[in-house]
């Protein structure tokens, strides 16, 4: 069975690379079985060194067998570019199914372009909504998710989710890939603890803030007060720059008063769970720092006002602050006078990539998992499909 994976942004690649992990081990496991070829393409979604090739090192995914370089762009103008690259690929490459993850733009026009010739999609991360269409991450995730043939759900509320919008079939809830993540690269981000010591750092003596998602940074005026307002919190806040908020703050402004915001380079995976593990507090508008923060049991203040983890919101770990900055620091203050109590495993038990190979594995030898190009072949039908 072949596997054509679409990734493009550096949360794509630290999932990825699980499955990569997991598909390595099955078919080392099947001494003679049919096994799982994957071909990676990477779309160029993120395409500079901090943000791409880093990860790729570090997290010892194979090398993409395609970089489409495709990188940035308004959210249709580079959709549609990744849409037309990625479709000579898929014909070229005449896989059996089609891998994406989360809710990207490289996410949706994989799909799209593997949906329109009638190759089944199997979507990782399947049914997380945060019920506001007003973000593009929700828009692709609800078409993806009405598109696939295989939903790969990390907790029952994603299940929930879909069933509500009439999708039951080829639905399973496996975990969370992230938290499989965290276990295998805990103890290898131990050879990258010097990072605290190179920023004169001590365990617990900081908070640290992502801020990168466009409608954060899309005001330059209001960014800047959030920036501030982040340098009043008490703690030394360190903050890796994405190039988005980089262009957005700009830096040269006399007017910028950073406080105690420290803005450093991006850094590598192993880094950032080193300095998210050892803070006393996390400030994000990012899904997948937000979980890891709860996993790390790390109080954790979200500069959104929703959330597509809500576990992490329901056991107290998590507190939606939006971006006003009065807002935000209230909820800082409350973060950090409050300890919550350990919650149980929403995310399953570590071992989502497994469990994602062995279902592909069956699906491959029922002759299951793809119809012939150019047919109708056999996709499944859904009870009352009812878009949200």
């Amino acid at each position: 069975m072949k596997l054509l994976t679409v990734v493009g942004a550096r949360p794509q690649f630290i999932k990825a690379a699980v499955v990569s992990r997991a598909i390595a081990g099955a078919n080392e496991a099947r001494q003679g079985l049919p096994t799982l070829e994957e071909v990676i393409v990477h779309t160029g979604q993120h395409y500079d060194d901090d943000m791409s090739e880093v990860f790729f090192r570090d997290l010892e995914v194979p090398r993409p067998a395609y970089n489409l370089g495709v990188g940035s762009g308004s959210h249709g103008r580079q959709t549609g570019r990744m849409l037309e690259a990625i479709e000579p690929v898929i014909e070229r490459e005449r896989p059996d199914c089609l891998l994406v993850y989360g809710d990207t733009n490289s996410t949706l026009a994989g799909t799209l372009a593997a949906s329109k010739v009638r190759v089944p999609v199997a979507h990782v991360e399947a049914g997380l909504r945060s019920f506001n269409r007003d973000m593009p991450e929700e828009i692709n995730r609800v078409v993806v998710d009405h598109l696939a043939t295989h939903l790969f759900c990390p907790t029952e509320g994603a299940v929930k989710n879909l069933s509500c919008e009439g999708i039951v079939q080829g639905v399973h809830r496996v975990g969370d890939v992230m938290y499989d993540s965290l276990l295998y690269n805990l103890e290898r981000a131990k050879s990258r603890a010097d990072i605290l010591s190179r920023l004169g750092l001590q365990p617990g003596s900081y908070a640290l803030a992502t801020i990168h998602r466009a409608e954060t940074t899309r005001d330059a005026t209001e960014l800047r007060r959030l920036v501030s307002c982040l340098g009043a919190v008490g703690l030394p806040v360190i903050v890796p720059l994405h190039p988005r908020t980089k262009r957005a703050l700009d830096l040269d402004d006399a007017r910028l008063d950073l406080g105690e915001v420290r803005l450093i380079p991006p850094v590598s995976y192993h880094e950032m769970l080193t300095l998210e593990q050892h803070a006393r507090l996390v400030v994000t508008d990012s899904g997948g720092v937000q979980k890891e923060a709860f996993l790390l049991r790390v109080p954790c203040v979200t500069l959104r006002n929703e959330t597509e983890w809500w576990e992490t919101v329901e056991a107290g770990w998590n507190r939606l602050a939006g971006t006003e900055p009065a807002a935000v620091a209230k909820e800082i203050t409350a973060s950090l006078d409050q300890t919550p109590s350990t919650p149980g495993s929403p995310y399953g038990v570590g071992r989502a990539g497994e469990a994602i190979v062995e279902v592909l594995l069956k699906e491959s030898g029922s002759g299951r998992v793809r119809p012939e190009h150019g047919s109708e072949g056999t996709r499944k039908t859904r009870t009352q499909p009812v878009l949200p």
